[in-house]
């Protein structure tokens, strides 16, 4: 009787000079990006499944402030992740530029991490992304400060193992396509609420970021919400310009 084979892994790569290695970006029609955008905004922008992918959006917002704290010298004490899609990212260190920097990248980070997966999808590097992403959610293992934030990770690690040992490369571009787009979505469904906050709801102004931002500097929180909304912007039009030239 012949011996059953194994079954393969779909592993995008096994060698680390294959994943920097570019593979030919997807075909895509404006059309099918339409599509992929409107499962992306089916993502964040219902109410019933906002509940969960926005806790991602949380962590990749709390990542946000921790990545630039440490690039600015601060030490990141821990994140956590909260039910109701608030988080914190504790830091110290001397100096008022790292504050500045870690408060401001905080509603851009999804946009910023939404626009550089669409560039490497559109450019081949799904498989470097995809690893990188993978790599940086087992890190942030480390730092999580709350049994909640460990679920939220340990859940978007699972997505992303899933896609990497077991997804045809095509469906990895796809997914990916679909995360980037939802997150630039949902980096707008941030700031939208994030403003909202300083017109209608200034009980709860505690939890903005631009708020802090000017408690901390005394300048105006509506210049730290110009300033979000220009990186986002920003990201946005990368996101475009990265589609227009794959």
């Amino acid at each position: 009787m012949a011996a059953l084979d194994p079954p393969t892994l779909a592993w995008p790569a096994l060698a680390w000079p294959a994943l920097f290695t570019p593979t030919a970006p997807l075909d895509l029609s404006p059309a099918l990006l339409l599509v992929l955008l409107a499962v992306a905004a089916a993502l964040s922008i219902p109410r019933t499944t906002w509940q969960y992918f926005g806790l991602f959006t949380t962590l990749v917002h709390e990542l946000g402030h921790a990545f630039a704290a440490v690039l600015t010298g601060r030490v990141v004490h821990g994140i956590r992740i909260h039910r109701n899609h608030s988080g914190d990212a504790l830091s110290s260190g001397r100096g008022v530029f790292g504050v500045v920097v870690s408060g401001v990248l905080g509603y851009p980070a999804p946009a910023i991490v939404g626009a550089a997966q669409l560039w490497a999808v559109f450019h081949g590097y799904t498989a470097l992304a995809l690893f990188a992403g993978g790599v940086v959610l087992m890190v942030t293992l480390l730092v999580i400060r709350n049994l909640f934030g460990v679920v939220v990770v340990l859940a978007s690690v699972a997505v992303s193992g899933l896609l990497w040992f077991y997804a045809m490369p095509e469906v990895q571009s796809y997914a990916l396509l679909v995360l980037g787009l939802a997150l630039l979505v949902g980096s707008v469904r941030g700031l939208v609420t994030v403003i909202g906050v300083h017109l209608r709801h200034r009980d709860r102004l505690p939890s903005s970021d631009a708020y802090l931002l000017y408690r901390r500097t005394h300048v105006p929180s509506p210049v730290w919400l110009a300033l979000f909304a220009v990186i986002i912007s920003g990201c946005l039009l990368a996101a475009l310009s990265a589609y227009a030239s794959r």
